[in-house]
């Protein structure tokens, strides 16, 4: 395998605010030999104020198992504020394009995955990939950024009533009169130009309230979108992989959520075939 940590913004402009050593990076799993795969580029939640560990590379080893190279992006967070997320990870989905053939990547099958927060930044790319302020944006290439399948986990994703609050606090700011908290509510934002998506979340979530994986489904079904949705039950908010690999503090290990994962192989296999 071939790990390695990039510098998303190396000779390139960033102008990060917090933490002087904070850089956004991406960091790499990609599977040796000389098949062509297609990739899957995680986002780690963390209510846009860290990225979760959990939510990383215990993903991208998932994704490997089943034949796919895996990225993991660690974009910026809090006191950062809305486009940079959106900037880094449209700027890790152009360094990948921009190595497929080196990588042995299908540019034409990468997905983008998230969870909770970093759902949010993953849909935000699915629906707002072509907006000028990233097409004016220096290392981000009109088209390159266009992720080709979303997969979700308890996503965040209304601003409504149903809102993770904390998340759009660090993202936007807390005036509800900004005009932002109306393009990042991205159940409204679907369109044609947004890929097919899985997602998964549970009915009890108690910190993300599955209403936000219902309002953009429904979105989606609006606009002709195919999507395959799984509401389990019974689970705790930020279960990442709900097995031995991946339980904390207050989330033991659930077998039936766990299958999500297979799930969403069985799915991506079939978009990419």
């Amino acid at each position: 395998m071939i790990t390695k940590t990039i510098d998303l913004w190396k000779d390139l402009p960033y102008e990060g605010k917090g933490n002087d050593d904070f850089r956004p990076t991406l960091d790499t799993y990609i599977l040796k030999g000389e098949m062509i795969r297609g990739a899957v580029l995680i986002c780690p939640g963390g209510g846009y104020v860290l990225t979760s560990e959990r939510e990383a590379e215990p993903i991208a080893l998932a994704y490997n198992s089943a034949g796919f190279h895996a990225f993991v992006l660690y974009y910026s967070v809090a006191p950062n504020k809305h486009p940079q997320p959106l900037w880094d990870v449209s700027r890790a989905m152009n360094i990948i394009r921009e190595n497929a053939k080196e990588w042995n990547i299908d540019a034409d099958k990468i997905a983008v995955c998230g969870f909770s927060s970093g759902g949010h930044l993953a849909a935000s790319l699915s629906v707002h990939w072509d907006k000028p302020y990233l097409k004016e944006c220096p290392g981000i290439t009109d088209g390159l950024n266009k992720p080709n399948a979303l997969i979700l986990a308890y996503p965040v994703i209304t601003t409504g009533p149903f809102a993770h609050k904390g998340s759009f606090e660090n993202l936007i700011g807390n005036d509800l009169n900004d005009p932002l908290y109306q393009e990042m509510s991205l159940e409204n934002q679907v369109s044609d130009k947004t890929p097919p998506v899985f997602l998964w979340h549970t009915f009890d979530d108690g910190a993300v309230p599955v209403e936000n994986s219902l309002l953009f489904a429904q979105g989606l079904r609006k606009n002709n979108i195919p999507f395959e949705l799984h509401i389990f039950p019974h689970g705790p908010h930020g279960l990442s992989l709900a097995n031995e690999e991946t339980k904390a503090q207050g989330m033991g290990v659930y077998p039936h959520i766990a299958t999500w994962m297979n799930l969403c192989i069985e799915w991506l296999k079939g978009q990419f075939k």
